[in-house]
């Protein structure tokens, strides 16, 4: 916990350790501006190689992603880990015993779970069956909120990325720890009043095997009646898994969300620690799914507004990207709560988020939504 404890105490002045530059909107534990990541990124990369570093340390997950040379090759993410002997994958799910994988497998998850009354705070609430009825009656209990229903809310402990503003950070303490539930049991989490289950985290994508196999058994067991799989994942998982996700939830009515942390690459890599081009690649993928079922959406995107890192720039790259693979894909921008090492930030402004949302329009979205509006702040 020390590091966690550090960055709630009182903050120093927040400067830049690149330019010097003093700013309320620069966190302390990235130590970089905004303006500095785009202008100068080959000089401040290793500051940023430092900061993430330093943020996986006390959970004992390895600081980058494994490149041993004759390591045990992983390649469910986009980090595709080659992990030595005795060594850990970057998800800290997988270890390299006496040169076996031990670890997270399609049978056994380290994973958690709970029940949400739909409808329910979901990234989709305003576009998805459980929260509108739309696909009724195929794909929705009701012609509107499926009230007298709920989501299977499943927490998969670990994840591809290392983002410093990361909402659920404390899986973390568990993402290096035994993966013991079956999936058979996940799916058996599944009774008649379940009309939708959700694997978000953490991320499923570094134990999407898992996922796809309790997915299918409760489909198998819920024959009959309607269950849609839905997913809420940074999108970094390998295309071929994808492609099965994929199908479960064009066929039983759910939808499947992507989280756009940042256009840029550059930017990317300082907030998250890793490339966001599977992300990208994945999501034009998906992109080609849209027009087989328009109602209720397939695709969703969303973009957490970091203040001081998530601008009016980025989301319009961000926008202009979804606009020119389908105008119809419905975009959630969300406000931003000081969490993890970056809760030396204010809450997203409303300035901000308005400015946001109309560029965003702007880019030729037609479903653009704010999100958490109750956590918007009046500075900055």
């Amino acid at each position: 916990m020390g590091i966690i404890h550090r960055q709630s105490s009182a903050r120093a002045a927040p400067t830049c350790q690149h330019c010097g530059r003093d700013s309320p909107l620069v966190s302390q534990a990235l130590g970089l501006g905004l303006d500095c990541i785009r202008r100068d990124f080959a000089q401040v990369l290793p500051l940023i190689e430092k900061a993430h570093s330093v943020a996986r340390r006390p959970f004992n997950l390895p600081e980058r992603p494994p490149r041993a040379e004759g390591g045990l090759e992983c390649q469910l993410c986009a980090n595709e880990c080659r992990i030595p002997r005795d060594g850990r994958g970057y998800c800290g799910l997988r270890t390299n015993r006496e040169n076996s994988l031990f670890g997270a497998t399609a049978r056994k998850g380290n994973v958690s779970w709970y029940y949400d009354a739909l409808p329910t705070n979901c990234v989709a609430d305003w576009v998805c069956p459980g929260g509108t009825g739309a696909g009724y009656p195929q794909f929705a209990y009701s012609q509107g909120p499926e009230y007298g229903y709920k989501n299977l809310a499943v927490f998969y402990q670990g994840c591809s990325f290392d983002c410093l503003f990361c909402q659920n950070w404390h899986y973390r303490y568990s993402s290096t720890g035994e993966s013991k539930v079956d999936a058979s049991e996940l799916a058996e989490a599944v009774d008649d009043r379940t009309a939708c289950v959700c694997y978000f985290g953490g991320d499923p994508s570094p134990q999407l095997p898992h996922a796809l196999r309790a997915s299918r058994l409760a489909l198998e067991s819920s024959e009959g009646r309607i269950l849609r799989i839905c997913w809420e994942t940074n999108g970094s998982m390998h295309p071929g898994l994808l492609k099965q996700a994929a199908d479960f939830s064009l066929n039983s009515g759910g939808c499947i969300k992507f989280d756009l942390k940042a256009r840029s690459e550059e930017l990317h890599l300082a907030l998250c620690g890793v490339s966001n081009k599977r992300t990208l690649e994945n999501f034009t993928l998906l992109s080609e799914y849209v027009e087989k079922r328009p109602s209720p959406p397939f695709l969703v995107a969303s973009t957490l507004l970091i203040p001081g890192y998530i601008d009016k720039e980025e989301i319009s790259g961000i926008a202009a990207f979804i606009s020119s693979l389908s105008p119809d894909i419905p975009y959630a921008l969300l406000a931003f709560h000081p969490q993890f090492l970056m809760n030396d930030l204010p809450p997203t402004s409303r300035r901000h988020a308005q400015e946001c949302l109309a560029e965003a329009k702007a880019q030729g979205l037609r479903n653009v939504r704010l999100g958490n509006i109750h956590l918007l702040g009046d500075r900055y």
